[in-house]
C-alpha cells in the first residue's frame, strides 16, 4: 500500500519523545490517567473504572450536549468537567482552546473552525452516539484530534424504537390515537395493514440495521437488506438476503433506514428513487433525516407512491414550524427519540466517558472513527508491536544524513500468520509517526498519521513475508527501510543500499535486532549509541568507563560482528543524555570507526 512526506533538508534537532500512540502535545501542565477493570453489572453494561495513579493537573473536558449522569460522574472523578450546553460557535471557539477533550451529541457541530480555534490543544472529541456527520472529521484529522463514538450502548434501543415506528405506522395508531381523544370513533378509517409474510427493505446492514431485521423477522417478515460495505455470511447467518440497490426499492412493502449520512447518501431516496418503488410503499427512517430529500417525499405521499411515512429524524431539527412534512396526515413523527430510554441513556454516557478517558490516557482506541478501526482484543495483541513500530521508525530516520530527502520507505512484516489474519494499520500508522516526529515540527499521531505522510510526499509500501512455524505470535520481526539517502552512520547501509533496521518483540519488550547488514540484540529502552569498531579485547569498558565517569547508566550492551577480530557494531543503551564531551571521547578511540546517538 502506498501512502504518502518528502522530508527533504532534514535536520535532526533534539526532539521530546511522545510515547503515547494518540500523544499529547505539552500542555501548560501534564497529566497521567492509569486505568483498570473491573466487571460490575449496569443493565448488562461492564463498567470500566480509571485510578489516578500521578496527576500534575486534571485535563480539561467540556460537555456541550446533556449527558447522563453516570457518564458524568465518572468523567469528574478525574477530570475538570464544565458542562456548557446551547453554546453559539463563538462561544464554543472560544471556550476550546482551554479544553483537552469535547463531548457532544448530535445538537453541537464540531466544525473546522473549532479545531483550529483550539490550538493544538483539543485531543479527543467525543460523540455520544452513533452518528457523526456533525464533527468535520477531515478538519479532526489534519489537526490530529481524536474522533470516538459510542457505537454500542444503543444500538438495541434505536431497533427498538425502528420496529415500534413500523408497527404504530402499519396500524394507524397516532392517527387513532388523536381521533379518539379528539371525541370520534373511526374504526373503519383506521384499518391497517399486516406486516406477516411482507417484505422490509433494510437499508444499511450495521448494528441496529441487523437488531431491526432480527426483530421483523419474529414477526414474520421476509427480510432483505442493502448495504455494501456488510459481509454476506453475516447477512445469511440472520437468514436476511443481501441484494442491490434498485432491488431493495421496487421489492420492497417497507423500507426501513439505517445508513449513516455521506456525501453519498444525502437525499438517496428522492423523485428519482420513489418513481422506481411499488405504490403504497411505507418507509420508517431512525437514520440521518437528511437521507431523504423531504420535499420530495412529501409529493411521493401526496401521489400515493408512499402509503405512510414513520419519521424519527428530520433534515433539520426540530423541523420548521407547519412543516408540511410534519403536519401530513399519512405521516407520523417523534423528536430524534431512537436512542432515547433511560437504559440507552445511561450505557451512551458511561460508553462516551470511557471512551474520553481511555484516549486522554493514550489508550488504543476501538471507537475511534477518523483512525484505524482495529477490534479491541487485536489493539491489546499489537501493544509491543506498536511501540517496536514507531521505536524503529525514530531509529531509521535518525540515520539519514542531513540533506537527504527521505521519499521511498519499505515495511517488511514478518509472520507465521495468514494475511487475512494480521492487521498492520496501526503498526504503520506508528512507523510513520517514528519517522516523522523526530525531523519536523509538526505533531504525528495515530489519526493524522497518514494524513501527515501523503502531506509530505512519503511514499510507503508494505511487504510480508509467511513463515513456517506457530502463528500464536501476530509478528516474528518488522524491518524499515529508506531508500535513496545517505547515512550518519555507514553501517546502518545494508548490502543492498538502503538504511535498513529490524526489530522484534521479545518477551514483551521491543529489541532493535538488525543494523544495515549486523545483527544486534538491543533493548528499545532509553536511548542508544551505536557504534562501529573493529572488534578487539576491552572495547566494551572502554565505551563503559567514559560513561561511568559522567554517571551516564548503561542498560545494556551487545555487539554484533562479522568474524573474530573484524569489524563489529557494538549497540549501547543509556538512561541519561551522554555530553558532548563524553560522545567525543568515544569517537577518539583508536579502534571505532564511527558512532552515532540516537534518541528513543
Amino acid at each position: 500500500m502506498a501512502v504518502s512526506p518528502s522530508l527533504t533538508n532534514i535536520k535532526l534537532p533534539p526532539q521530546s519523545i511522545v510515547v503515547s500512540w494518540l500523544g499529547h502535545r505539552a500542555l501548560s501542565s501534564t497529566f497521567h490517567i492509569n486505568s483498570f477493570s473491573f466487571s460490575r453489572r449496569r443493565r448488562h453494561h461492564q463498567l470500566r473504572r480509571f485510578s489516578v495513579l500521578s496527576m500534575d493537573a486534571k485535563p480539561t473536558i467540556l460537555v456541550a450536549d446533556k449527558l447522563g449522569d453516570a457518564g458524568l460522574k465518572l468523567l469528574k472523578e478525574f477530570s475538570n468537567v464544565d458542562c456548557s450546553y446551547n453554546l453559539s460557535l463563538e462561544e464554543l471557539c472560544t471556550k476550546i482552546s482551554l479544553c483537552d477533550a469535547l463531548i457532544v451529541r448530535s445538537g453541537t457541530r464540531v466544525s473546522r473552525e473549532v479545531f483550529e480555534a483550539s490550538a493544538g490543544r483539543l485531543k479527543v472529541v467525543g460523540r455520544a452516539g452513533v452518528g457523526i456527520d456533525n464533527v468535520d472529521l477531515a478538519a479532526a484529522t489534519e489537526h490530529g484530534c481524536l474522533v470516538v463514538n459510542a457505537p454500542t450502548a444503543n444500538t438495541v434501543a434505536a431497533a427498538e424504537h425502528g420496529i415500534a415506528l413500523l408497527t404504530a405506522m402499519a396500524r394507524n395508531i397516532a392517527q387513532a390515537d388523536a381521533s379518539i381523544k379528539a371525541g370520534k370513533w373511526e374504526r373503519s378509517k383506521y384499518v391497517g395493514v399486516s406486516l406477516v409474510g411482507k417484505t422490509l427493505a433494510v437499508m444499511g446492514f450495521g448494528k441496529v440495521g441487523s437488531e431491526v431485521s432480527r426483530r421483523a423477522k419474529g414477526l414474520g417478515m421476509h427480510v432483505i437488506a442493502h448495504d455494501p460495505y456488510a459481509p454476506a455470511d453475516r447477512a445469511r447467518a440472520t437468514g436476511v438476503q443481501l441484494v442491490s440497490f434498485e432491488e431493495a426499492i421496487m421489492s420492497a412493502d417497507f423500507i426501513s433506514l439505517h445508513m449513516p449520512l455521506t456525501a453519498s447518501t444525502a437525499k438517496i431516496l428522492n423523485d428519482e428513487t420513489f418513481a422506481k418503488m411499488k405504490k403504497g410503499v411505507r418507509i420508517v427512517n431512525i437514520a440521518r433525516g437528511a437521507v431523504i430529500d423531504e420535499e420530495a417525499l412529501v409529493r411521493a405521499l401526496d401521489a400515493g407512491i408512499v402509503a405512510q411515512a414513520a419519521l424519527d429524524v428530520f433534515t433539520e431539527e426540530p423541523p420548521p414550524r407547519g412543516s408540511k412534512l410534519v403536519q401530513h396526515e399519512n405521516v407520523i413523527a417523534s423528536p430524534h427519540l431512537g436512542a432515547s430510554t433511560m437504559e440507552a441513556q445511561e450505557g451512551v454516557a458511561i460508553e462516551i466517558a470511557e471512551a474520553v478517558l481511555g484516549a486522554l490516557n493514550g489508550e488504543l482506541a476501538a471507537t475511534a472513527v477518523n483512525a484505524p478501526m482495529v477490534p479491541a482484543q487485536v489493539l491489546s495483541e499489537l501493544k509491543p508491536y506498536v511501540t517496536l513500530s514507531e521505536k524503529l521508525g525514530r531509529l531509521a530516520v535518525q540515520l539519514v544524513a542531513g540533506g537527504s530527502g527521505v521519499t521511498n520507505v519499505k515495511i517488511t512484516y514478518a509472520s507465521a500468520r495468514a494475511p487475512d489474519d494480521l492487521d498492520t494499520r496501526v503498526l504503520r500508522a506508528m512507523i510513520i509517526k517514528g519517522l516523522i516526529e523526530p525531523i519536523s515540527s509538526v505533531f504525528v499521531n495515530l489519526v493524522n498519521a497518514d494524513f501527515n505522510a501523503k502531506q509530505r510526499g512519503l511514499h510507503i509500501v508494505e511487504e510480508r513475508i509467511i513463515l513456517d512455524g506457530s502463528p500464536e505470535s501476530p509478528l516474528d520481526s518488522i524491518q524499515v527501510q529508506i531508500f535513496s539517502v545517505e547515512s550518519r552512520f555507514a553501517s546502518a547501509i545494508s548490502d543492498f543500499g538502503e538504511i535498513n533496521v529490524e526489530g522484534q518483540v521479545k518477551d514483551g519488550i521491543p529489541h532493535l535486532t538488525k543494523v544495515g547488514s549486523f545483527g544486534v540484540d538491543v533493548s528499545l529502552e532509553g536511548n542508544i549509541i551505536l557504534c562501529r569498531q573493529f572488534d578487539q579485547p576491552g572495547m566494551i569498558g572502554k565505551v563503559g568507563s567514559i560513561l561511568g565517569e559522567e554517571n551516564v547508566n548503561v542498560s545494556f550492551m551487545s555487539v554484533g560482528r562479522i568474524a573474530p577480530r573484524k569489524q563489529a557494531i557494538m549497540a549501547i543503551g543509556v538512561d541519561e543524555e551522554p555530553s558532548r564531551q563524553s560522545l567525543r571521547r568515544i569517537g577518539e578511540i583508536s579502534a571505532v570507526e564511527e558512532f552515532v546517538y540516537l534518541k528513543l
